[in-house]
């Protein structure tokens, strides 16, 4: 192009703003996110842990991670080393000659702008005198004076400076190259063409085609596609599938293959230690010669799981192969309720190295099973976590008198830090004008709230004494007996209790209604003609204050206007509720899509799991006798304190009461599990159409009273 002109930087300065503005940008991000945190701050967290968790696996390697781990040194040192090759080239960029100045004629004959012609030519005669050549001055100096000197005495060359910013005219413009002359030139023609092409034609079709083959083979979860596929065959060809066949299916994942899998390998002692622990497992399926489970690989996995769910020892080397098998992840879909059930107790022994039928005290510190005795026995009958907490404390001490004083502390200390959860349920159809009536197919909502305490919480406020005081004695003796046929907060009302409670009401109103008959038995006189006479008194009486007190049509129509009026306030303020409710429903799904809730919760207590376990939980709505599910499984992974979840499924087809459970499961803990009953009336459309016109016809009713009230009156 025409006054234009393309040249590479020779003296270097252009280069160096290109690579300070370059390591700049590789330097600043990587600062931001590979700068190890606060070391002090993990060590302060692990001690404030130690207490509850310093027995568990997981933090005793933590504990061994953090204090052999070069990598947090090495990351800083590379950081610190960035950092000082960018300030080193900020400063020589700093210390470069501005090359581009604005050209100035009155600066180089060092005079005021707007100086007289005069004072022009006298100044050009004095530095003429004194850089010019002839009189052994400098050359480049001189022709600098005599340009500005032109600039501003020649009438052409004064207009090209104020039109262009040049004496000589407009100028061709410059576009310089951010790199350095050498790279272009002929002897280093043939290196650089190397350099580009390993870098373009090796390096980087190779890095892109690994990155693509990998992830290629992997789902969104990090799960090979292999194996999510051989899950599915499995699933599809025993849908109701027990644990023992779970554990084949799970182990046969390809993630513990060698092929597919660095860190699961394949040892010489294998052969030995294998055999000799499948010897001590009992019966494990060797036999089965259904692919994959009779493969090599997938039968040190499941031997290794079932050892770890029964807590024995291994050597060292499968003790590693243990630990991966124990951590990798295992989350799939499957087509019935009893194998989703199964795989979500799976989790639970696998984080607690328990399993099924074992006791759920068994996941607290320096219990065996020897001790379980003395907590089944027939004066405690423990045989669940809850008991234990609703124990008196000198009843728990006595029946732990096996334990030591310290180890019984500890023990208290890892069941107080336990989650407890309640639940609250509310269902209703949103999006409708009745969203307490729920219709054949229409999608109903229930929000589940769940509230989490420790269990320490709840037994500390089921221990605070009651204050007994002289003449309440009696009273406090009748509460303090109730209070001891009472359920806990976490058990269910079994049906005697109902029973025994609706029976006590009975009695009470039956002796409220009593005092009315006595009465009227002290002013008639009479026993035999109990009823009789207070049936004919009140009638009497009522007659009599009729005739006596009878009101005018007017005042009549006045009570009618202020009960429809009322009536039609309570309704519209109904209308109002549900629209606050629904507005505040929708801002609720709208903050939920924005804001990412963090997934650290509260760490497990696991003695056995080699990683940090957050507590996470299942939240689904399933028919038990049905064996189905209803509503699809939420993995709520923010509960801290309270989370408010929604779960989605379509009404019944056909009119009718079901009777649905409400089941909340923990992936990490063995015992905690709730179910809570939920009971769906469902209606056909001609009756919800028939509910809604009565309402109407209801409301229209009230508004033409309530005209014809005021019409009256006037």
């Amino acid at each position: 192009m025409a006054g234009q002109q393309f040249q590479y930087d020779d003296s270097g300065n252009t280069f160096f703003y290109f690579l300070t503005s370059f390591v700049g940008l590789i330097v600043i991000p990587a600062t931001y996110y590979l700068w190890p945190r606060d070391q002090n701050a993990e060590q302060l967290r692990l001690k404030s842990l130690r207490r509850v968790h310093g027995r568990c696996l997981w933090y005793r390697l933590r504990l061994m991670k953090s204090q052999q781990s070069i990598v947090p040194t090495l990351k800083k040192a590379a950081l610190l080393f960035g950092w000082l090759v960018f300030v080193l080239l900020a400063y020589k960029v700093s210390k470069l000659d501005r090359e581009y100045q604005e050209y100035n004629p009155y600066e180089v004959l060092s005079l005021d702008p707007g100086a007289s012609l005069s004072e022009i030519k006298k100044q050009y005669r004095v530095l003429s005198l004194k850089y010019h050549p002839d009189k052994g001055g400098d050359e480049a100096t001189f022709m600098r004076i005599a340009k500005a000197y032109a600039a501003l005495t020649n009438e052409q060359s004064r207009q090209n400076w104020e039109m262009y910013g040049n004496p000589d005219g407009p100028g061709a413009t410059s576009f310089g190259i951010a790199l350095p002359a050498w790279i272009v030139d002929q002897k280093n023609s043939m290196l650089v063409l190397l350099v580009y092409g390993l870098a373009f034609m090796v390096i980087l079709p190779v890095v892109v085609g690994t990155w693509w083959y990998r992830s290629i083979r992997y789902s969104g979860d990090q799960i090979l596609i292999n194996t999510t596929q051989l899950f599915m065959h499995f699933m599809c060809k025993t849908p109701n599938m027990n644990m023992k066949r779970l554990v084949m299916v799970l182990t046969a994942a390809l993630e513990f293959d060698p092929r597919n899998n660095k860190e699961a390998t394949i040892r010489p002692t294998d052969n030995v230690e294998v055999p000799q622990l499948i010897r001590e497992l009992g019966n494990i399926n060797v036999k089965k010669k259904e692919p994959p489970f009779y493969y090599p690989y997938s039968l040190k996995a499941r031997v290794l799981v079932l050892a770890h769910l029964a807590r024995m020892d291994v050597s060292e080397e499968l003790e590693e192969g243990r630990t991966h098998k124990s951590s990798s992840r295992s989350g799939f879909s499957a087509p019935r309720l009893v194998t989703i059930e199964n795989c979500m107790k799976l989790t639970q022994m696998i984080v607690q190295g328990l399993k099924e039928s074992k006791s759920p005290l068994l996941q607290l510190p320096h219990f065996e099973e020897e001790h379980l005795r003395y907590c089944i026995s027939k004066k405690y009958k423990v045989r669940t976590l809850q008991d234990l907490v609703s124990l008196k404390d000198s009843d728990r001490r006595n029946m732990l008198r096996f334990l030591g004083e310290e180890k019984y502390d500890e023990v208290m200390a890892v069941l107080g830090s336990f989650p407890h959860i309640t639940m609250d349920i509310k269902l209703q159809v949103l999006d409708d004008e009745d969203s307490s009536n729920i219709t054949a197919g229409s999608i109903v909502t229930v929000t589940v709230t769940l509230n989490r305490k420790r269990m320490v919480d709840v037994f500390e406020q089921e221990q605070e004494p009651v204050p007994c005081q002289g003449d309440e004695a009696a009273t406090t003796e009748e509460q303090g007996d109730t209070s001891k046929a009472k359920t806990k907060v976490w058990q269910n009302k079994n049906k005697g209790a109902k029973k025994t409670a609706k029976s006590k009401k009975k009695k009470l109103t039956k002796k409220k209604a009593t005092p009315a008959p006595a009465k009227n038995k002290q002013a008639n006189g009479s026993v035999a003609g109990n009823e009789v006479t207070t049936t004919t008194t009140t009638t009497v009486a009522t007659s009599d204050e009729g005739e006596a007190n009878k009101d005018s049509p007017s005042e009549r129509d006045e009570d009618s206007d202020k009960q429809s009026d009322t009536e039609v306030d309570e309704m519209a303020g109904d209308d109002e509720e549900e629209w606050e409710a629904l507005q505040q429903s929708i801002q609720r799904r709208e903050r939920a899509l924005l804001e990412t809730k963090s997934k650290v919760t509260h760490p497990v207590y696991s003695l056995y799991f080699p990683e940090e376990k957050q507590e996470w939980w299942w939240l689904y709505i399933a028919d038990r006798r049905e064996h189905t599910l209803v509503s699809m499984p939420c993995h709520v992974c923010t509960l801290k304190d309270t989370e408010e979840v929604e779960l989605k499924f379509s009404a019944p087809s056909k009119t009718g009461n079901y009777q649905y459970s409400v089941i909340l499961r923990s992936d990490s803990y063995l015992g905690l599990d709730q179910i809570k009953p939920l009971k769906v009336f469902a209606l056909c459309h001609c009756q919800w159409l028939i509910a809604l016109l009565q309402a109407e016809t209801r409301l229209s009713i009230i508004h033409k009273a309530q005209h014809v009230g005021q019409a009256l009156t006037a």
